[in-house]
């Protein structure tokens, strides 16, 4: 379908240099931003139902495990953490085939752009077949994640994960782990597999490397040379207590110490969680450039821990948000969590903002702009915003910055009336356009797995 120029007026949008008031739109063809005039007329303007907002990148997401949420709920022990909520994802991926992946795929993207997100990184290690074995096509699994977000319309990062080992030394993956292994030759026949996709399509395609457990330091320095040098790379570090015991164990070293011994961290690295570090390990995290990518719902879900937000904002250190698990996939949720969590823990309120600030206002402008650096949109002009609705009580009676909080902190998490990505309207009032068909989908894939719980 022909995109078609578009003339649009906010009453008030949150621009690159803040708020403004009476706000003229112009859209291009493809989809490009090509003029924005505050205190315009809204004469031959579509006018938009509430306050506009630009669409946040969401930094992290294992699509595959929005199927598993609410699965992992089960009390055992009383010493349950994420290695006993691993057993859990490790049997659902095996039953999972790539139509299902697809399926679950666009249910979530859709979930996402009504939570306010308009572009995803997905870190994609489900590769191989049910068996371990390669698929004729090797880039099979990454391809149908591709065509989900094409199909929703959600913006894409895709970023293929190495994973060679369960654990430091390069142990031997455990059968859990066979459909996520791969050896250096195989991912680098995977990465080219996905060239022409993204190209054809418009993804982005960046790198990820699972952990500090599943690749070696020869591993991962292979991994960065053979990459482009403006590519994104994304590595979970530091997320549990127990990683970072075997790091130390392993190498003398804690992980995010160790990770930055390996690697030369810059503005193209994010480092998922980076729950456990010490002063010295978040200043210079803080002080390198890249980004920390910072899952609060599903960290919370997982017990596994809270980041030292407050210290490493307080040294300028950049973050973006992720869904993960996707236990939660809204905007709002995120970002209070992400707050509430160093409330808590700090027993004082309103911690992640300077005095006088608005918190919501830190905390969004915070994760747009690591967000967008994380998954590789550091300069674009597209036509990527969100609408609030504007016949919200809290949103109606709310100007600048308190829109924000009103949103983030007043349990607005249904408070995005329309998504608008690349210049297309991808949500309208609430909905997808082609929500039934992927609602139908998505439950196939659910009913799947209750059978064989």
């Amino acid at each position: 379908m022909t995109q078609s120029a578009q003339k649009l007026f906010a009453t008030e949008a949150l621009l690159a240099d803040g708020w403004a008031r009476d706000v003229a739109i112009d859209v291009d063809a493809e989809g490009q931003i090509t003029a924005i005039k505050p205190n315009a007329s809204s004469v031959g303007r579509e006018r938009l139902a509430g306050p506009v907002v630009p669409a946040m990148p969401n930094l992290h997401s294992h699509a595959f495990q929005r199927a598993m949420a609410g699965l992992a709920e089960i009390a055992g022990s009383g010493e349950d953490s994420f290695w006993t909520w691993r057993e859990e994802m490790y049997r659902t991926v095996g039953l999972l085939d790539p139509d299902d992946v697809e399926a679950i795929a666009k249910k979530l993207f859709v979930e996402m752009l009504k939570g306010g997100f308009g572009s995803v990184a997905e870190f994609h290690y489900l590769h191989n077949a049910i068996d371990g074995r390669p698929y004729a096509d090797r880039a099979e699994m990454a391809k149908r994640i591709i065509r989900a977000a094409q199909r929703t319309g959600i913006g894409l990062t895709l970023l293929p994960v190495f994973y060679a080992h369960s654990n430091f030394g390069g142990a031997a993956p455990n059968p859990g782990q066979r459909r996520f292994v791969h050896d250096l030759d195989g991912f680098q026949d995977l990465r080219e597999a996905l060239t022409p996709a993204s190209v054809e399509t418009g993804a982005r395609l960046g790198l990820a490397i699972h952990s500090l457990r599943a690749a070696t330091p020869d591993e991962i320095r292979a991994l960065v040379r053979d990459t482009n040098p403006s590519d994104p790379i994304h590595i979970h570090v530091a997320e549990q207590q127990r990683e970072v015991d075997d790091c130390l164990t392993a190498t003398g070293r804690r992980p995010v110490q160790h990770l930055s011994e390996i690697a030369d961290l810059g503005s193209r690295w994010c480092l998922i969680h980076a729950t456990h570090m010490t002063p010295d390990e978040t200043r210079v995290v803080a002080s390198s450039g890249a980004v920390v990518g910072l899952c609060p719902a599903t960290e919370a879900n997982l017990g596994d821990g809270l980041f030292p937000a407050v210290d490493y904002l307080k040294q300028g250190g950049g973050f973006g948000i992720g869904t993960d698990s996707h236990v939660a996939t809204s905007v709002a949720e995120e970002l209070r969590i992400l707050e509430y969590g160093q409330r808590l823990r700090d027993q004082r309120r309103n911690r992640l903002a300077a005095p006088g600030a608005s918190v919501g206002r830190t905390l969004f402008d915070g994760a747009l702009a690591g967000g967008r650096q994380a998954i590789g949109m550091t300069v674009s002009n597209a036509a990527d915003f969100v609408v609030l609705d504007g016949d919200n009580p809290f949103i109606a009676a709310a100007t600048g910055d308190q829109i924000l909080d009103r949103w983030i902190f007043g349990g607005l998490d249904h408070a995005v009336r329309d998504v608008m990505v690349a210049g297309e309207w991808r949500i309208r009032n609430r909905a997808h356009g082609d929500d039934e068909r992927i609602d139908r989908d998505f439950l196939k894939v659910l009913k799947k797995l209750a059978a064989t719980a």
